[in-house]
């Protein structure tokens, strides 16, 4: 019987709520395929702040290292908004999670089933049968990372601020390596986008995309766009692009605009993954929603839960290994929406029901 084992960190107001109910999904995964769950629950992000002191606990770490893969919900809120921005639960969990583990490929997939039209932005006819697009996102370099990361006072008394983009070869052609996985098991097309007119790093970057490709993946139709015109492109025809790949800020950027015109952060989710293996000999990941704690509806048990059920099917694919049985949990939420269970950010004024209501939907369809 294989055993799963994970850390599980909810995190902070709307986390935990949706964390339970992805564990629920799970669970009854197990119970069907004869699996053992090893779960190992850990404060994060506020909740660290408030019981252990700080963002990111030595014990939430020494968890985190213990399993095969992380399980995150959402960090962050108005409650610890005052603190310094260095010890605030975004800046202070989840940039050292990524940089500890080496956690460099975001894997962001952009999915809007053709029923859920209305919930984007975007008119129907431009997307009539819905959206179906990845963003793979490099998620360890450029500025966030970059040194020196400063605010000094000048000798004038002027006050001067210093963020470097800074950016490897090696870098580069481990994301493309991401990447080219994530076309060849689509449609083998793949554009890179950067800001090659303006920026040295993304010179680098588009002779590196294009070199590499050329070298190991002759078989994937390789485009380039600069970032500006992605965010319009995406905007205007979001369908495309297929698979696209990004540094580390222009990544944030185009993802959250994916994730707007795919209607609702509540259905999206995310994994994270890194160079190092779990002790099945497959990529150690995190797992988390695209969307936040959304504190103005915690506590009333009306979150959507299909983000955070979505990206537990994720790391069953990556960290474990079975595509089946991620494979039935994504068909399962797509049956329950499609079929009308629907939380209130996709409800479209009809009837709504609760972040548990939802899962049970899920459960039924399995």
């Amino acid at each position: 019987m294989p055993t799963l084992t994970f850390a599980v960190l909810a995190g902070d107001y709307i986390g935990p709520e949706v964390m339970e109910e992805a564990l629920r999904v799970l669970s009854h995964v197990a119970g069907q395929e004869n699996l053992t769950l090893a779960p190992t629950r850990a404060d994060v992000g506020g909740a660290g702040i408030d019981n252990h002191g700080k963002a990111l606990p030595d014990s939430t770490l020494r968890t985190c290292e213990a399993g095969d893969a992380i399980l995150f919900g959402s960090v962050g809120g108005p409650k610890w908004e005052k603190l310094p921005p260095a010890e605030q639960p975004e800046r202070a969990a989840l940039l050292p999670l990524r940089k500890h583990f080496t956690l460099f490929a975001n894997i962001r997939p952009g999915l809007l089933y053709p029923e859920l039209t209305d919930a984007s932005p975007l008119k129907a006819s431009r997307i009539p049968n819905g959206i179906d697009i990845v963003c793979i996102r490099e998620l360890t370099g450029g500025l966030y990372f970059g040194k020196p990361k400063e605010t000094t006072t000048l000798p004038d008394g002027d006050v001067q601020a210093v963020d470097t983009m800074v950016y490897k070869r090696s870098e580069i052609e481990r994301i493309t390596a991401t990447a080219i996985t994530a076309a060849r098991s689509r449609k083998n097309r793949l554009c890179s986008v950067d800001k090659a007119n303006v920026l040295e790093t993304s010179v680098l970057w588009r002779r590196t995309v294009a070199e590499y490709v050329a070298r190991h993946a002759p078989d994937i139709a390789l485009t380039h766009m600069y970032v500006d015109n992605a965010a319009m492109q995406l905007a205007r025809d979001p369908n495309q692009f297929d698979v696209f790949v990004t540094e580390n800020m222009f990544g944030d950027i185009l993802s959250d605009e994916m994730a707007v015109i795919c209607g609702s952060l509540g259905m999206l989710s995310s994994a994270s993954l890194g160079a190092r293996k779990n002790s099945l000999g497959l990529p150690f990941g995190l797992y988390e929603p695209a969307g936040g704690t959304a504190p103005d509806i915690a506590g009333k048990g009306v979150a959507n839960p299909c983000a955070q059920i979505l990206s537990a099917a994720l790391m069953l694919r990556y960290s474990f290994g079975m595509e089946k049985s991620a494979a039935r949990i994504e068909a399962a939420v797509r049956k329950a929406v499609t079929g009308g269970t629907r939380t209130g950010d996709i409800a479209f004024g009809g009837k709504a029901v609760g972040t548990r209501a939802m899962a049970d939907a899920v459960i039924a369809n399995l």
